[in-house]
């Protein structure tokens, strides 16, 4: 976790992006699919105006070199923020690592991991330092 309040990256915007899972949550309840969930939190960033592309592609870069592959993203806010949704009965970290994968080969910084499956709303935020590139050293930070 983060000590200095001011070291909390995005910190405003993390702030929106959960509130927005947790509304979805809080209003549909656990048991739809992933599918439904995404289509209601698009709209709830619409109505809260927070910028997102969905299905958003991302390239992957190996060794500081593009790959043919890309990752798809279930959304990205702000330009910046990660948002990858699940609706499974726990997070597992297999979950977790993909995200991780994810950031490390994008060269994004942070993601949320939201889960919609479980009867309480589930979600854990994954940081990647800012001065490491080892996806050995990247922290988790859980909401």
């Amino acid at each position: 976790m983060f000590e200095d309040e001011e070291k909390i990256l995005f910190k405003e915007e993390r702030y929106e992006i959960w509130g927005a899972a947790q509304e979805v949550h809080f209003t549909l309840g656990n048991g739809f699919l992933e599918q439904v969930y995404q289509d209601a939190f698009e709209k709830e960033l619409q109505l809260r105006g927070i910028p997102y592309k969905r299905e958003q592609y991302l390239q992957i870069t190996y060794k500081g070199q593009v790959i043919n592959h890309t990752y798809k993203a279930d959304f990205l806010c702000y330009g910046k923020i990660v948002v990858e949704m699940k609706a499974v009965t726990k997070l597992n970290e297999n979950h977790l690592a993909q995200t991780l994968n994810y950031l490390a080969a994008t060269g994004l910084e942070v993601a949320l991991v939201a889960n919609f499956g479980a009867k309480r709303f589930e979600s854990k935020w994954i940081i990647k330092s800012r001065d490491r590139n080892n996806i050995h050293e990247i922290e988790k930070a859980v909401d």
